[in-house]
């Protein structure tokens, strides 16, 4: 099943996927949420290869994934791998320059089932695929206006508090 969310962003495509690729953050997001996350490769840069192991619990199930990034085109494509029991999931981030101050990102994942279970899963979602789709635009929008406020917050002007 291919799922893809398009979001415009009011900042620049460098900004943009320092964001993204700002894995720590992402990290501490994961685990304030709830998920044990573990970095899995040794690896110091930001480079195709960098690994992590999550564990959350999901529907009442531990679930656990490897996730991985596969491909990274500075400033404009990040590549993931995630490997969980049911499912083997690809997804790409496409970052366009639409201005000078705006960026319009494109993520689109495809599921591929691993067992028959998955298959009746991928099924019923397919059945769903409005909700599915509304429930993805919904996250990578809360993703999209997050970037925003981190660059409105950065380039505030200093010094022009009330008094």
């Amino acid at each position: 099943m291919k799922v893809a969310s398009r979001h415009d962003i009011e900042a620049p495509p460098a900004f943009v996927f320092e964001a993204l690729t700002d894995f720590d953050s992402w990290e501490r997001s994961a685990m304030r949420r709830g998920a044990e996350v573990t970095r899995t490769d040794k690896m110091t840069a930001v480079a195709a290869g960098l690994a992590w192991q999550v564990r959350f619990r999901f529907r009442g199930k531990d679930r656990k994934l490897a996730v991985r990034l596969t491909s990274i085109d500075a400033p404009s494509r990040l590549g993931f791998g995630v490997n969980g029991m049911l499912f083997e999931t690809t997804s790409v981030v496409d970052l366009m320059e639409l201005g000078a101050k705006r960026t319009r990102m494109v993520v689109v994942s495809e599921a591929k089932p691993k067992t028959l279970a998955a298959r009746l899963i991928l099924q019923s979602l397919r059945l769903a695929r409005a909700r599915v789709q509304r429930r993805v635009d919904k996250r990578i929008g809360a993703i999209a206006r997050e970037i925003e406020d981190r660059y409105r917050i950065q380039t505030r002007p200093k010094g022009l508090g009330l008094r």
